[in-house]
């Protein structure tokens, strides 16, 4: 029955049942040794592991621990004041309503983690279907350079589940209505914000990255110095850091920051910290020909 049992319980995660089986014969030592070899070697912790799995599955998005929930927080925190700020009515009393768990676990896995700005994303921003009357967006993007993202994030629940013919029908309506003046409406399941931010990342790449580039394309002007800067931290595979641009140009402290924090401004590098603060900055998006001719 011992035997039995300890192949009932050979998981990982069934680390602490060895101590209530009955001393194993050799050979089930080995295997138990070699069992808690590969439980340190993974670290003993489900994110660590589900980041290594993230990363065997070939993403780019740096593990959860390296995205600086400080730094999210505190520019969520500033995002959220600014448009409450800016808002009276019933406009202001949406945004309290409406942005909750799911709206904020959407910027924190899916939104900062590819863009690491909230500049011109709008939280429940107001729109009018074709009877002119109000509704709400959970998300809208307009870039400098024009275009408008609609962004929408769905619970099963409440937009499948709970929902009516009616209501069925007019949201298809709303959304064949909205692109056909001009919008791009992207909807992202909550359980795949939760679940599978990687696949969420990349759906809101293809439709943002284009619209980022042209606008780019339009404001941005390198200086020798920022290009060359940038093309070693895309070379470098790991966060630049000030002292590797000190290094390379023979330059103090003050200046090789001042080029990263230019380049990190114009939305070309994003700032990696531990704890509050920054240690590096990592590229963003995909590699900017464009500016580097």
């Amino acid at each position: 029955m011992s035997r039995k049992k300890s192949v009932l319980t050979d998981r990982p995660a069934a680390a602490g049942l060895s101590t209530s089986v009955a001393s194993p014969a050799p050979s089930s030592a080995r295997q138990a040794r070699a069992e808690r070899g590969e439980r340190e070697e993974r670290g003993g912790d489900s994110a660590a592991r589900s980041s290594d799995s993230a990363a065997y599955r070939g993403q780019t998005v740096p593990p959860r621990s390296t995205l600086s929930a400080g730094l999210f927080e505190e520019a969520h925190r500033l995002f959220l004041a600014r448009h409450l700020d800016a808002r009276s009515g019933e406009r202001r009393g949406r945004l309290e309503r409406g942005h909750q768990y799911a709206e904020k676990l959407f910027l924190e896995q899916v939104w900062w983690p590819l863009l690491g700005s909230f500049d011109r994303l709008h939280p429940e921003y107001e729109i009018y279907d074709w009877n002119r009357r109000s509704q709400f967006l959970d998300f809208a993007f307009l870039p400098e350079g024009g275009g408008r993202i609609g962004i929408e994030c769905d619970g099963f629940q409440s937009h499948i589940k709970d929902m009516d013919r009616e209501k069925f029908s007019y949201a298809l309506n709303r959304d064949s209505f909205l692109t056909g003046i001009g919008w791009k409406m992207l909807h992202f399941s909550f359980d795949d914000i939760q679940r599978r931010p990687d696949v969420c990342r990349m759906l809101l790449q293809l439709s943002v990255g284009p619209m980022l580039i042209d606008s780019r394309r339009e404001r941005a002007s390198l200086s020798p110095e920022e290009k060359d800067v940038l093309r070693t931290a895309w070379r470098l595979g790991r966060a630049i850091r000030p002292k590797d641009v000190m290094v390379r140009y023979k330059m103090s402290f003050r200046p090789a920051r001042e080029l990263l924090q230019s380049l990190s401004a114009q939305g070309l590098l994003n700032p990696r910290a531990n704890g509050k603060q920054i240690r590096g900055y990592e590229p963003t998006g995909t590699f900017p020909f464009h500016l580097l001719d």
